[in-house]
């Protein structure tokens, strides 16, 4: 579908349909006056409006209003037949899928258990899982998350092995499921899934730069700067899992040593030398007589007399 071109009166026939779902879908039920005043349009514009918008099947009449002051006033609400979409949850052990109307409402749902060899292919795979899902009507968009991120550069599916997402790694990976699905397909890393959730509803509402850490069975990351989120150059920027890290030195183990240990151990080896010492430089100095007898290490010597005036050599 050609876009309208800047400043052209289709242009801005877009800008206001745009405005005036967006207010349908947060407000609910309006009147054509209060559509008028919460985007700003006057009755005419707003009347045209409405027109353009039923006759594309997006929205429908809702009754009448009655019971205020003056002329009662028709009410208009989104078509949730208009369109309908798919979400899938991918992982090596299931498939996940939910289906929503246009406004969000749930309308089926599915689990698919995954073997880790599966038998049959990948879109055979997917089908079978939006298929139990029972969509209402043709699904207008469908979005996979997975474990994994699609490199811009190849259109293959990286930071994934194929163990873990088998069959993924094909080239042209989105043209492929596209056109087995039938229905526009784009397949997302889940925690930058998980990232625009949280902006949009969750803990990073109304922030525009933030980092979501993901923490589970792997380790991954969103990055969010200027309200749109950073994929990188490989599509990969939050990949912190598969980050190079430098490996620690290894040291040799030591024992833990007591205060005091060491000084004492040493000390008792110099003192057990300069004895030796001392009684060698004797026995060089004063030879024993012949005929004595010498007592050798570990023999008892002979008996010493104590007494007054008696002195022990040391």
């Amino acid at each position: 579908m050609k876009s309208p071109a800047l400043g052209t009166p289709s242009l801005l026939r877009a800008i206001n349909d745009r405005a005036a779902l967006r207010v349908l879908l947060e407000r609910g039920p309006l009147t054509r006056p209060e559509i008028g005043e919460l985007t700003g349009l006057s009755k005419p514009t707003a009347f045209q409006l409405l027109a353009r918008l039923q006759e594309a099947g997006l929205v429908v009449s809702d009754g009448i209003r009655a019971g205020q002051p003056g002329r009662t006033a028709e009410v208009y609400r989104i078509n949730p037949a208009a369109a309908y979409v798919a979400a899938m949850d991918v992982t090596p052990d299931r498939i996940a899928v939910q289906v929503a109307d246009i406004t969000g409402t749930i309308v089926g749902e599915s689990v698919l258990p995954t073997p880790r060899r599966p038998a049959s292919t990948l879109v055979e795979r997917l089908r079978a899982a939006l298929d139990g899902a029972g969509s209402p009507g043709p699904l207008r968009r469908v979005v996979i998350g997975v474990q994994g991120a699609i490199n811009p550069a190849s259109g293959r599916l990286e930071y994934a092995t194929a163990e873990d997402m088998p069959g993924w790694h094909i080239p042209d990976l989105l043209p492929t499921l596209s056109d087995a699905l039938g229905a526009a397909v784009d397949v997302e890393n889940d925690v930058n899934l998980v990232a625009l959730a949280e902006q949009a509803y969750g803990a990073a509402a109304g922030c525009c730069d933030f980092v979501l850490l993901w923490a589970d069975e792997g380790v991954g990351a969103a990055l969010m700067i200027g309200g749109r989120l950073h994929r990188g150059a490989t599509g990969g920027a939050g990949e912190v899992g598969y980050m190079p890290a430098p490996r620690p030195r290894r040291r040799p183990l030591r024992q833990p040593r007591l205060p005091g240990a060491g000084r004492r151990h040493h000390g008792g080896r110099r003192r057990a030398a300069a004895r030796s010492r001392r009684t060698r430089a004797a026995r060089a100095h004063h030879p024993a007589p012949p005929g004595a007898a010498v007592r050798r290490r570990g023999q008892p010597g002979p008996r010493r007399r104590s007494g007054p005036g008696t002195r022990h050599r040391p």
